[in-house]
């Protein structure tokens, strides 16, 4: 069966209010009890343009956008015109009085007679969708003496009033629809957080003391949600002049001893390529966020994609190894940035977790995270029983040379952007640099032995393989569903971190398939290629996305034939 579940699409010009009240009514679906995906669309500018909030909920779990609307919250008649032909068989859409329908059903809410003044519109508006929902009423009451608690009882009371005023409106219209069925799982613990957040809280979990960064959709959230934790974790955040300064800065960090975090998007990270390529030679552990969105240059930069994968590939001059993360969920975006710190701390060098603006902006309920099962981080020496003797590059077996953090001891840590000796000591001698070029480069195969696997959903062998990585994994398992439901075997093959590639892990399974379509969100199918090169596959098929908007089930399925 499919998933039983009510899209509801608020669309409006940026200043409306609209995520405000999505936000609202999406945390009262989750103290209920269910399950939301959340889509945010929304256009490059402060005021004007035309931006929506999407809320998928459910009783089951849901994780992908839905290309049907079943409830439109209009706020204005521009959002009827671009939406109206989406709403299914059941749906309707709640007006402005003023509004035109333009022959879809609706419901033409009297805002006017419901709020005493403009300002309590958007408690309105949610009083009268949890009553069409079927939500109960003390549920947005108790999030409303939350929200308003610091404003006093006066402001607490005008906005209950508003509240079941409006909710009351609604039930005395009586509208042919279907609220949502009781929740499984009421009473259970969750927390509402999207993609951004979830990073944050990952990186925080591993112990996180520093993060540098410019500001750049879709990735500024991450800065600032570590920001407002900051005090409480006793770190520092520092909003760097330009990019180069913050990869700059956070590899200083890194060097003292602090766990650093550089968060930014596509054109940011170009700007950090030289750095990346420091942090190469300089053997320094250092955490990059990378959210993508639309390119080349400024592109689409609200909207969403997956085109930056061959630049985090071969960002930075020279050669050094790297690990590549790309998180499909909320908790992979805790897991895998937590995973990323100790990656990076392991082989000393630069590792990179990949999201994009779909997922950073998508709120889900999550249960809280289990912090008692996260290994214990791993961290730089202090001491040695030999400083006279220590070096910073010295050459190993296995690649990685002792980190000292300076200033500790008494042993001298040297460091220097030029190839050097084991000392550290810089040197233009060809032998010792093909010696420190091999050491560096055997660091490679620490992370080959520690690649998470690609998750396989479904059985060996089916029809039809999806393949993806990163946010298309709900997408392409709600696809997959629907073809198990139509009789075609269909599976989905994940790939959460996509460098480096271990053909061991997923050879066979891909060969098992009667067709391999690989999804993602870019116009070459750079992960396609990818996999050619890593273990010379060659995929029956490509499904691409590159219009901004994320991957839906429905989009998938019209393109595979």
């Amino acid at each position: 069966m499919a998933i039983e579940c009510i899209n509801i699409l608020i669309g409006g010009e940026a200043g409306q209010g609209l995520a405000t009240v999505g936000q609202l009514l999406s945390k009262c679906l989750v103290r209920s009890g269910y399950h939301i995906s959340v889509t945010q669309d929304y256009m490059s500018r402060v005021r004007g343009g035309h931006n929506t909030f999407a809320i998928r909920c459910s009783a089951q779990p849901v994780s992908a956008p839905l290309d049907r609307v079943d409830v439109l919250v209009a706020l204005n008649q521009e959002t009827v015109t671009l939406h109206k032909d989406q709403l299914g068989e059941r749906g309707i859409a709640l007006l402005g009085e003023s509004m035109d329908d333009e022959g879809a059903r609706a419901l033409a809410v009297p805002y006017k007679q419901l709020i005493p003044k403009r300002l309590f519109e958007n408690t309105s508006a949610l009083g009268v969708l949890c009553a069409l929902l079927g939500i109960d009423r003390e549920v947005p009451a108790e999030l409303m003496r939350q929200t308003f608690k610091k404003k006093g009882e006066d402001i607490i009371n005008q906005n209950l009033e508003v509240l079941d005023k409006s909710m009351q409106w609604l039930r005395d219209q009586s509208p042919d629809f279907p609220a949502l069925p009781a929740p499984p799982d009421a009473g259970r613990e969750k927390i509402m957080i999207n993609g951004n957040e979830a990073i944050a809280l990952g990186a925080m979990a591993a112990g996180v003391r520093f993060c540098s960064f410019y500001p750049m959709t879709p990735s500024t959230s991450v800065a600032l949600t570590l920001i407002a934790n900051a005090e409480t974790l006793g770190m520092v955040a520092e909003q760097a002049e330009d990019e180069i300064a913050a990869v700059n800065m956070g590899l200083g960090a890194s060097f003292a001893g602090a766990r650093a975090i550089v968060p930014t998007s596509g054109g940011g990270l170009a700007l950090m390529c030289e750095g990346i390529s420091l942090a190469g030679i300089t053997e320094t552990p250092l955490v990059f966020v990378l959210a993508m969105r639309p390119g080349p240059a400024t592109g689409l930069p609200t909207r969403t994609e997956q085109g930056d994968l061959d630049l985090v590939l071969y960002a930075g001059h020279g050669e050094f190894p790297r690990a590549i993360f790309a998180p499909g969920d909320l908790e992979q975006c805790f897991r895998l940035t937590h995973r990323a710190f100790d990656q990076a701390e392991k082989v000393q060098g630069p590792v990179f977790v990949l999201t994009d603006q779909y997922l950073a902006d998508n709120y889900r309920d999550v249960v809280p995270f289990d912090l008692d099962s996260l290994p214990e981080p791993v961290m730089p020496g202090e001491s040695t029983d030999d400083p006279a003797s220590y070096e910073r590059y010295a050459v190993t077996e296995s690649g990685v040379s002792p980190r000292l953090v300076p200033g500790t001891g008494e042993h001298l840590v040297v460091v220097d952007s030029d190839e050097h000796y084991p000392n550290g000591h810089i040197t233009e001698d060809h032998g010792v640099r093909i010696e420190m070029q091999d050491k560096r480069m055997r660091k490679e195969q620490i992370l080959k032995n520690d690649v998470v696997p690609p998750l396989l959903v479904g059985e060996e062998g089916a029809d039809v393989l999806l393949v993806c990585w990163g946010s298309t994994q709900g997408p392409a398992l709600e696809a997959a569903q629907l073809l198990n439901e139509q009789g075609t075997s269909a599976a989905v093959l994940h790939f959460s971190q996509v460098w480096p590639l271990v053909p061991e892990q997923y050879a066979e399974t891909l060969d098992a398939a009667k067709k391999v379509v690989v999804v993602e969100g870019n116009a070459t199918g750079q992960f396609a290629t990818l996999l050619k090169i890593a273990g010379c596959f060659e995929p029956d098929g490509r499904v691409l996305r590159y219009d901004g908007l994320p991957f839906t089930a429905q989009y998938i399925l019209e393109r595979l034939g």
